[in-house]
């Protein structure tokens, strides 16, 4: 019985031990977020000293006005809004017809194909910035949504074919073979058998192509020189050079980019955990 209850009781705390470390490290995870949320809605006295971290003396909500307003912040949330939206549908698009002919459709050097798609999961996304940006230049697509829309899905196109395969692959043959004795054709087999069925890859790819081009800097601050088409990203960048004095219009500009992604990551991290595992298995 001594014995039992030094297990129970040594089990225990075990049990506590690892809940503290857990603790500790949800707070050391989430101190970032409520620092820059508490950093937007302070003045520079609070932020250099008087109150680094602490709750904000006077709750500044003027901050986002200005960040909105003076910051343009409110221009480059739609623009980012529609290249990631653009991106996201042509991506999914192009992702299920080339898998699709890939995976469903015999003809001769398919898997090579699909080999060469797969190399772009090997490229460095900017690593090629010099040749896109000549290229853009060449066909006049500089400062535009389209001189970020078409390398994002570019980019982001690898990844889609891998996960959209791993799902096509499980759809039985038998349903394209059914399909065609009842007269359909690639075009409505691919429409009302193929597509229906491959809901739970639109997602997971829909996900990791938003948090890709959302958070993106680099092309966005090349290719759009001009304030019309700039996104978050490239927004907070020059907001930093604008304000050199107020800080807190910059961290307000800071959790308008950086929030969405936390959110979409808060309520759909199930979905694409089980999404890619899913896809891992039938792959």
């Amino acid at each position: 019985m001594d014995t039992t209850n030094s297990i129970k009781k040594s089990s225990k705390v075990g049990n506590y031990v690892v809940y503290a470390i857990l603790i500790i490290w949800v707070l050391v995870n989430l101190f970032p977020v409520y620092w820059m949320f508490t950093f937007s809605l302070k003045d520079n006295a609070e932020i250099f000293g008087e109150n680094v971290v602490g709750l904000p003396t006077k709750w500044l909500w003027s901050n986002y006005v200005k960040a909105l307003n003076s910051g343009d912040m409110g221009r480059y949330f739609v623009n980012s809004i529609i290249v990631s939206v653009s991106t996201i549908v042509i991506t999914i698009a192009a992702a299920f017809m080339a898998t699709f002919a890939m995976t469903r459709i015999y003809w001769k050097g398919r898997d090579t194909m699909y080999k060469f798609f797969m190399l772009g999961l090997t490229i460095p996304i900017h690593a090629s910035i010099v040749p896109i940006y000549i290229t853009l230049s060449k066909v006049k697509m500089l400062n535009s949504y389209q001189a970020l829309i078409v390398p994002y899905a570019a980019f982001s196109l690898a990844m889609a074919i891998l996960i959209a395969s791993g799902f096509m692959n499980e759809i039985p043959k038998e349903l394209d073979e059914a399909a065609r004795i009842d007269g359909c054709g690639i075009w409505k087999t691919f429409f009302y058998v193929i597509v229906p069925l491959m809901k739970p890859a639109v997602s997971t790819i829909g996900i990791y192509t938003f948090l890709q081009c959302w958070n993106e800097l680099m092309f966005a601050s090349v290719f759009n020189s001009g304030d019309k088409f700039k996104t978050l990203p490239a927004g907070v960048q020059e907001m930093s050079g604008r304000y050199t004095t107020e800080w807190g219009p910059i961290g307000a500009a800071l959790v308008i980019a950086t929030f969405p992604t936390l959110i979409v990551y808060i309520f759909l991290s199930k979905k694409i955990q089980s999404s890619f595992i899913a896809g891992a298995v039938k792959g």
